[in-house]
């Protein structure tokens, strides 16, 4: 009898209620301060990170070896044989090879590790989707061939604020930002097939990004039902405004939204507003 346990990590921006109850276990970052470490999603929230930003912006690390181990050892001792590790893209954190260097290593269960090439839900439905797979009965390979359908079916659409916080956090990829930013000229940014960010189409102006973004999603949804997820940091209105206009779209199944956790603010900032579709 196979017992399969999924993992991810708290870049992935499920609820915490879809967490338990489809027993998903999660391996936190950390976010770091001059005195102080917290625990992403555990010991701080998106708007404490804000609140601070003026004062400082905080750095942020990776899980430890240990912190992985711990939680392989943990699932071991609970019974469970096999366990899928599903992880922010490795293009934009080491976490999937810290994680993979363990398993590696860790005897007596099957681990398989999967790079989602994305973050935010866009990690967040193939984790979702491979647990529902488990609560099915599915065997461990047909979970893991889920997974990987549901990575090769996400899109991940974003505008920023600024560029200024993924530039400061060296995960600008393949965006530019130079003379965009003097001209107000917003980047639409998307994921590549390395995991790394990329200019997906530039616009001039907040407004006319976020209903590009719309036709964007419009086209990518054309002839197939979508779930989408929109997600925001410190941009509710603007998220609102997003799902208020996706709902007029008549194959969408599912809108989820939600606020992107500590450690991707860190990251981009306020301002965010992005749309995850599936």
């Amino acid at each position: 009898m196979q017992k399969i346990a999924i993992v991810t990590d708290s870049t992935c921006d499920l609820e915490n209620e879809q967490l338990e109850q489809y027993g998903i276990s999660v391996l936190p970052l950390k976010i770091i301060y001059t005195d102080r470490e917290f625990t992403d999603r555990v010991d701080i929230t998106p708007e404490e990170v804000y609140r601070n930003l003026e004062k400082e912006v905080p750095k942020t690390s990776l899980p430890s070896p240990s912190d992985a181990f711990k939680l392989f050892e943990h699932l071991k001792n609970s019974g469970f044989t096999h366990v899928l590790c599903i992880h922010i893209s490795g293009g934009l954190s080491g976490t999937i090879q810290m994680v993979r260097n363990a398993a590696a290593e860790f005897k007596g269960i099957v681990i398989k590790v999967l790079d989602s090439k994305s973050l935010s839900m866009g990690l967040g439905f193939p984790v979702l989707e491979a647990a529902k797979e488990v609560s099915k009965g599915s065997s461990f390979d047909e979970v893991v061939n889920k997974a990987e359908e549901v990575i090769d079916q996400v899109q991940t659409f974003f505008v920023v604020g600024t560029l200024e916080y993924l530039k400061r956090g060296g995960r600008i990829g393949y965006v530019s930002a130079s003379l965009g930013e003097i001209l107000q000229v917003k980047p639409i940014i998307s994921i590549n097939d390395e995991g790394k960010y990329y200019t997906h189409e530039k616009t001039r102006g907040r407004k006319k990004s976020l209903n590009r973004m719309l036709e964007i999603i419009r086209q990518a949804a054309e002839g197939r039902t979508v779930k989408i997820a929109v997600f925001h940091g410190d941009a509710r209105q603007e998220a609102d405004f997003l799902i208020a206009q996706l709902k007029a779209f008549d194959n969408v199944e599912e809108i989820v939204t939600g606020q992107i956790g500590p450690v991707m603010v860190v990251h981009t900032g306020p301002g965010l507003v992005g749309v995850v579709i599936f």
